[in-house]
């Protein structure tokens, strides 16, 4: 069902919602991807099977297999992009919280 999507799309309101600047929301949006890896890693690796479907059944494998799963073409790429151009900028605010903290 939509169960995914719908998960994925509330989470990113809420975080977009509760943090109003730009690079609380992208850390957020990280955090959630971050978590679904995460999540689908422990599942498929701690050898409960019943856990792993469950897991699977209701959690996504991240941002990118949802974005894949509801759309396709020239959407598809579009959204992809953004959600790397967020990666990008994650990790640029991480690079720079590290380098400040040195």
């Amino acid at each position: 069902m939509y169960l995914d999507a719908v998960i994925v799309i509330a989470l990113v309101i809420v975080a977009v919602c509760w943090f109003r600047s730009f690079p609380k929301m992208v850390y957020a949006f990280a955090i959630i991807d971050l978590f679904l890896r995460l999540l689908n890693y422990i599942a498929n690796n701690i050898g409960i099977k019943e856990f792993a479907h469950w897991v699977n059944r209701i959690f996504p494998n991240s941002i990118p297999s949802i974005i894949s799963k509801y759309s396709n073409g020239i959407l598809q790429d579009i959204l992809v992009w953004a959600y790397i151009a967020i990666m990008v900028f994650f990790l640029f605010y991480t690079i720079r919280v590290f380098i400040r903290k040195k």
